[in-house]
């Protein structure tokens, strides 16, 4: 049987922090909640067919080339405290080596 492509995602994903995907990831596993058994990190899977974070990462992407930069998001909300990083995989590498 064909595996589930949100499923291949979550293995792809979890195989990247070398690691393996949970079956039953959620309140149905008695491993964790999280979607990978990832000793250190609980990661949590969205496979999608849009994401609005998508959008604001693409044209920010349009942006930074033009510089010849690399993308790099930090959400904040109002009110909050900290802000979340979003960088694509591909670059998390560069990532490191510039900070």
């Amino acid at each position: 049987m064909a595996d589930k492509t949100w499923k291949a995602v979550e293995r792809r994903i979890a195989g990247w922090f070398g690691t393996q995907r949970v079956s039953l990831s959620g309140g149905n596993s008695k491993i964790s909640r999280s979607d990978t058994m990832h000793q250190h990190l609980f990661v949590e899977i969205k496979h999608r067919k849009k994401h609005g974070l998508w959008a604001l990462y693409r044209n920010t992407k349009l942006l930074a080339d033009k510089e010849a930069k690399l993308p790099l998001l930090a959400i904040h909300e109002t009110g909050g405290h900290g802000f979340l990083l979003v960088v694509h995989c591909d670059d998390y590498e560069k990532l490191k080596e510039i900070i």
